[in-house]
């Protein structure tokens, strides 16, 4: 982990944090803004800096969990809301985890792991989410790198990895990407079998 801590951190200390747009995304606010069960138990994974988490904590959302394998970023999450439970600000491997989510919000954190990380993330998933619990988020739908984040891919492959353990509810360009990501994106909802 701490090599990968080293270079997630790096990252953060540098300022080389693209993927971080310093507001929650439009598809993900929408989205949000459709919940009404205020006490579902929600993870964002790889979360940086989380505006994701912010937004919901603001909207009454008190079961929010963040992890990053960075501290640097759960640092600055509870600094710009001190009033965020500390032990839901989880500085570990995702892979490492062990707990249970109704809904995982995932932003730019697929594309951050190494595509041989793929399987391995969706077995994850299904472990980390309670029965018919839901997978919800954004995945680039265009060839990025190869040898550094962040990874992109094509809706086929990722209906590929999915199909199996999830139901694809929904798979689709996103309307409503932010004007840099517009027709980049593929916002989907899955649900676990």
């Amino acid at each position: 982990m701490k090599d990968l801590e080293s270079f997630w951190n790096q990252k953060y200390l540098s300022g080389e944090t693209g993927w971080d747009i310093g507001y929650v995304s439009t598809p993900l606010k929408e989205y949000i803004d459709r919940l009404s069960d205020k006490n579902l138990k929600i993870l964002i994974p790889g979360g940086g800096n989380s505006c994701e988490t912010e937004y919901l904590f603001d909207k009454g959302f008190n079961n929010v969990f963040v992890i990053d394998i960075s501290s640097i970023p759960l640092k600055n999450l509870s600094k710009r809301i001190p009033s965020f439970p500390k032990k839901n600000l989880l500085h570990s491997d995702f892979f490492k985890l062990q707990d249970t989510f109704d809904l995982i919000l995932e932003q730019t954190f697929f594309c951050a792991l190494e595509p041989e990380l793929r399987r391995d993330y969706v077995s994850k998933m299904l472990q980390l989410l309670k029965p018919y619990g839901k997978l919800v988020g954004l995945l680039f739908n265009i060839p990025l790198n190869n040898d550094k984040p962040p990874f992109g891919g094509s809706e086929s492959e990722y209906r590929t990895l999915f199909s199996e353990e999830f139901k694809i509810e929904k798979m689709e360009s996103a309307y409503n990407s932010i004007p840099p990501r517009a027709g980049s994106e593929l916002f989907f909802t899955l649900t676990k079998k």
